[in-house]
């Protein structure tokens, strides 16, 4: 099931919200002393159930990758491109305005639920009228009859947007959290069982929309959805502005993430664009799956401190932190273990996926830090900032993936190094300033993880000479425990606030550092 879901949450906007964790976090949160409980609860359930999900999903991916073949996998992702091209005008982005907004009531609620219905029906109308012309672009005829069929799940999305935007505004993620663990039993126990009976690549088609389906269903009856829609858009200007300022920056996200396989589409046969999709699924498995249930809790925590008036750089600084100091070795790690643990994972026959993981996860760090800052910059309520980045990548990425087409997998793999840094850099620059951030304090929350990293890549490197030969489950289980050990010792002997306040921030009470430390995010 590489990567069930068909809308852009792929390699969706992420961010990690932790920062309230800190003694002055009540400070931050002004007048409402529970506000940094109710964000660490949000975390800690949204996050909490997630990676349940992400266990029963995994378990049966792995499963459904051994019963498949690469070649279904990269019709699967054909489908993907016209699916995420179209899911940017899905309203989404007008469901999250209501998260922004001062005060909301039934009329705008019911205006918001207008625009999904009538965007979304249009969209699956749409794609039921475009599936040949993708078929034939493609020169598969199988993509016409997969797309008309997914079409379907545009049709789930108005009751998935508005409730989840309704229980996000309140900070309220224990029933998403369960909403969407059951989805992930139900998505699993699909693909499974349909690819276990022979159904091929219908198995990754069937399996999103039982997904999507019953998490309309279970997000409808949480939120207590009991909203009509209203179809006169009087005084909707607000919602439509900044909804609409974010569809753009969907617009340019898609042909940012979408464009490699658009590219490689008809360039690549089938078997060598399964490949590099499925090895691009496994390395953005922790920035795709991991991070953006605490992306939706950071949203709407960094606009109650805005509103508020309180500074974003303590918390953002934070946010950095320690997403880089969990993404940055695991994705090391995967670098360097990626043989043994494509072949532990997935099987012989995809070991030729290896050294694309490889490449791919070099590149994941600079993407997993570039995506923390869009929350920030739009719970300010300056989305433009968004935009401009968002027409960064939109630039930067096709291009580089055009420059390394003709290399085959590796050069897409050589496009990421190119391009990912290239639009943290860009990121960077037009976000810091906006936040009141200095770009000497950003680096100095990154050196923990950086030099971790390399202590650590260089002692598996080592031991990787020593662990040659062996069975490849037993060769990853080593190199993984030692690669963890290195790192956390490192850590812990040289930054041990760090892992004081990271262990703290997980159990949910308050970390003990240094009040500079707590108002300025530097390290002690």
């Amino acid at each position: 099931m590489a990567d069930s879901s068909p809308l852009p949450s792929m390699r969706g906007t992420v961010t990690q919200d932790v920062f309230l964790t800190s003694p002055d976090s009540r400070a931050e949160s002004g007048d409402d002393p529970d506000f940094g409980i109710r964000v660490r609860n949000a975390v800690a359930w949204r996050w909490g159930t997630q990676v349940l999900a992400q266990i029963i999903t995994w378990t049966s991916t792995f499963a459904v990758v051994r019963l498949l073949e690469p070649s279904d996998y990269g019709l699967f992702a054909m489908t993907h491109v016209m699916l995420n091209a179209l899911a940017f005008l899905n309203g989404y982005s007008f469901a999250t305005s209501l998260i922004q907004a001062d005060h909301i009531d039934q009329r705008r609620t019911g205006q918001v639920f207008a625009l999904l219905l009538i965007m979304n029906t249009c969209l699956a109308i749409a794609q039921f009228l475009l599936a040949p012309v993708a078929a034939d672009y493609y020169g598969q005829p199988q993509v016409e009859a997969m797309l008309k069929v997914q079409a379907v799940i545009f049709l789930t999305t108005p009751f998935i947007a508005l409730p989840s935007a309704l229980l996000s505004r309140q900070i309220q993620f224990k029933n998403q959290g369960l909403v969407n663990l059951l989805c992930a039993a139900v998505g699993a126990g699909t693909a499974l069982a349909l690819a276990w009976l022979g159904y091929g690549v219908w198995a990754l088609v069937y399996a999103p929309i039982a997904m999507f389906t019953v998490k309309a269903l279970g997000l409808t009856i949480s939120a207590r959805l009991l909203v009509w829609p209203v179809f006169d858009f009087r005084g909707a200007g607000d919602i439509i502005s900044f909804g609409g300022a974010l569809t753009l920056c969907q617009l340019f996200w898609i042909v940012q993430s979408q464009s490699d396989i658009l590219i490689a589409g008809r360039a690549f046969d089938v078997h060598d664009l399964g490949l590099y999709a499925e090895a691009l699924f496994v390395t953005l498995i922790i920035t795709a799956r991991f991070l953006p249930p605490i992306n939706e809790v950071a949203f709407p925590a960094y606009a109650e401190l805005h509103k508020k008036g309180k500074p974003l750089a303590a918390p953002f600084l934070r946010t950095a932190r320690t997403v880089i100091l969990v993404t940055a070795p695991l994705y090391v790690g995967l670098a360097l273990t990626a043989d043994a643990a494509i072949l532990t994972l997935f099987g012989p026959k995809w070991t030729e996926m290896a050294p694309i993981a490889a490449g791919l996860a070099l590149a994941m760090p600079f993407f997993a830090l570039q995506i923390v800052c869009s929350p920030a910059t739009n719970a300010i309520g300056r989305p433009r900032i968004y935009v401009a980045s968002s027409i960064a990548g939109a630039v930067l990425f096709p291009c580089a993936f055009l420059w390394g087409i003709s290399a085959g997998p590796m050069g897409l793999v050589h496009a990421w190094w190119v391009a990912a840094p290239g639009l943290l850099v860009t990121t960077l620059v037009l976000t810091l300033p906006a936040i009141n951030v200095r770009f000497g304090d950003l680096v100095a929350q990154l050196i923990p993880a950086m030099v971790g990293c390399a202590v650590m890549a260089a002692t598996v490197s080592g031991a990787k000479f020593l662990t040659a030969g062996l069975f490849a489950p037993v060769e990853l289980l080593c190199l993984a425990a030692i690669g963890g050990a290195t790192y956390a010792g490192t850590l812990w002997l040289v930054w041990p606030t760090v892992i004081r306040e990271t262990w703290a921030m997980l159990r949910q009470r308050s970390a003990v550092p240094d009040s500079d430390t707590s108002r300025t995010g530097a390290i002690s």
